[in-house]
């Protein structure tokens, strides 16, 4: 799960919609650890019983939200995104700003499927790029996160 540090209620309120699905399905929240939609995941992954991975730009395990069960820090800064964007095996994107781009720039550039709910949209050239599959609710997302994470196992 990638998106901003900062983010509306709306979008908050999306982000643990989205980490609660994951959890009933027997996902476990991957996201860089921090404050906004990245909290929220894993508040609802964690308020529906499942497991969060953050890894943390940082380098001391405290920096992670107080929903992060594993904290990985790195104390790597910005770089750390690669090792959020390649730890899963697709990534839901929502809302966002650099950052999130970065994340989902980095997992098309591997191969790995980006699910996008309220988030940006690629273009090249004036011409619409379709990486991103854009999802239009939080079980949508998971859905296809789903599907295509079995998918791109089974390859």
């Amino acid at each position: 799960m990638v998106g901003g540090f900062r983010c509306s209620p709306e979008i908050e309120a999306l982000a643990e919609q989205v980490g609660r699905e994951l959890a009933k399905a027997g996902a476990v929240v991957v996201c860089g650890g921090l404050g906004g939609v990245m909290e929220a995941a894993c508040r609802g992954a964690i308020g529906a019983g499942g497991k969060t991975i953050g890894i943390l730009p940082g380098g001391e395990r405290q920096e992670a939200n107080p929903f992060v069960q594993f904290a990985i820090p790195t104390g790597l800064g910005y770089a750390r995104n690669i090792i959020v964007a390649q730890s899963t095996q697709a990534v839901i994107a929502l809302d966002g700003s650099y950052g999130t781009l970065s994340e989902i720039a980095l997992a098309l550039n591997k191969g790995i499927p980006v699910i996008g709910l309220k988030t940006w949209q690629l273009f090249l050239d004036g011409k619409e790029d379709k990486g991103i599959i854009v999802a239009t609710s939080p079980k949508e997302a998971v859905k296809l996160a789903l599907k295509a994470a079995n998918s791109r196992e089974q390859k």
